[in-house]
């Protein structure tokens, strides 16, 4: 099973961090999101669509972009290193249920 909690930024917001505590999807909804991760040499853009791997332990700060953000972070996946990828599936169930909100 996995957990997916949705999370929405606007622009004004200031830039957030958490520790990844089990290894984490990070997914874009709606609009860009800025993410860096203490340790790590690179920051990302993320689109509308893109996502990222989070690896447990990471520590991780996102901001919103100009016209503020919404995401999802599904836990319980495996994977171990951190990767951007595009267009990586959710749980099919996921977009129904956005949908419904």
């Amino acid at each position: 099973m996995r957990e997916v909690r949705i999370f929405e930024l606007e622009h004004e917001e200031p830039a957030t961090a958490w520790r990844v505590a089990r290894p984490s999807t990070f997914k874009v909804i709606s609009g860009e999101i800025w993410l860096t991760v203490e340790g790590d040499s690179e920051d990302y853009w993320l689109a509308t669509g893109e996502s990222v791997e989070l690896p447990r332990g990471a520590v991780a700060w996102i901001s919103a972009g100009q016209a503020g953000a919404r995401f999802a972070l599904a836990s319980g996946s495996e994977r171990g290193a951190m990767k951007p990828t595009r267009g990586a599936p959710l749980p099919n169930w996921l977009p129904r249920w956005l949908g419904a909100a």
